[in-house]
């Protein structure tokens, strides 16, 4: 397991440890060309790196940068920032395979819905499209299900959200649709107009007169009430994302002594 980042009561800090469990070990890893410390960040695992990528480092504001960390040489490559998302934290990140997808999140003061595909392969980013894609959001969930990302729920521009959306991290060219055969018309025969003999007008006899029946006046229906539109509530003060405050913090309470 690897540990990186975070807060520890007074910086954002860069340090972090690989912890094995069959020794019960710890191992530090390494700080040299290591990303700037942080928080509010994301980590995912490639099967031979961690990637971090984001987050919001105190005195600077949120980060759009990140690094790779290989265990096995103990060493960190720089993630390039060419067409990388915006700077962000809150966000989420899910790995497809062979790439990391980065969707949502806040800068403080906006709820994004752009996102970004990262390739540790060619160290180079791919926008995830905005085309029907989920409103903006920050503390939502993701998760990869083999062939897309979904995402849900969050904290929206206005309250707590119950949305989501599906997206397809398709890469190569785009698939052509199959065409879809048309029908030949095949001219119909018209048939040849049979003539009908005139049947002949019978006499009818003359019969009793029938009264005209009289119309029954239609009852007026009463008007329905419109109900009044209610207004819509004002969303608490604290659904809009703050950064995290500046130094100093607030001090922890002492632990009880034993």
């Amino acid at each position: 397991m690897i540990v990186w980042g975070g807060y520890d009561g007074s910086n954002d800090v860069n340090t972090g440890g690989r912890y094995n469990p069959s020794t019960d070990s710890w191992t530090a890893t390494t700080n040299s060309n290591a990303p700037m410390g942080r928080e509010l960040h994301t980590a995912v695992w490639t099967a031979n790196e961690m990637i971090v990528w984001g987050g919001y480092f105190v005195g600077q504001g949120s980060l759009n940068t990140g690094g790779r960390y290989n265990p096995n040489t103990n060493a960190w490559t720089t993630t390039n920032s060419t067409n990388a998302p915006s700077p962000r934290y809150y966000h989420t990140a899910v790995w497809t395979g062979s790439e990391t997808i980065i969707w949502g999140g806040t800068a403080g003061l906006d709820y994004l819905n752009t996102g970004g595909r990262y390739n540790p392969g060619t160290d180079s980013w791919t926008a995830t499209s905005t085309i029907n894609a989920p409103d903006g959001r920050y503390a939502h969930t993701a998760e990869w299900a083999s062939t897309e990302m979904i995402i849900w729920g969050g904290v929206g521009q206005l309250n707590y959200l119950n949305t989501g959306g599906r997206y397809c991290a398709q890469s190569g060219p785009t698939p052509t649709p199959t065409p879809t055969a048309t029908a030949s018309l095949t001219a119909t025969p018209t048939s040849t107009p049979t003539l009908t003999p005139t049947a002949t007008a019978t006499p009818t006899s003359s019969g009793t007169p029938t009264a005209t029946p009289t119309a029954t006046p239609r009852v007026t229906p009463t008007p329905r009430i419109h109900p009044t539109a209610r207004q819509r509530p004002t969303p608490p003060p604290h659904l809009t994302p703050v950064p995290p405050p500046p130094s100093p913090r607030p001090t922890p309470h002492p632990r009880p002594s034993p």
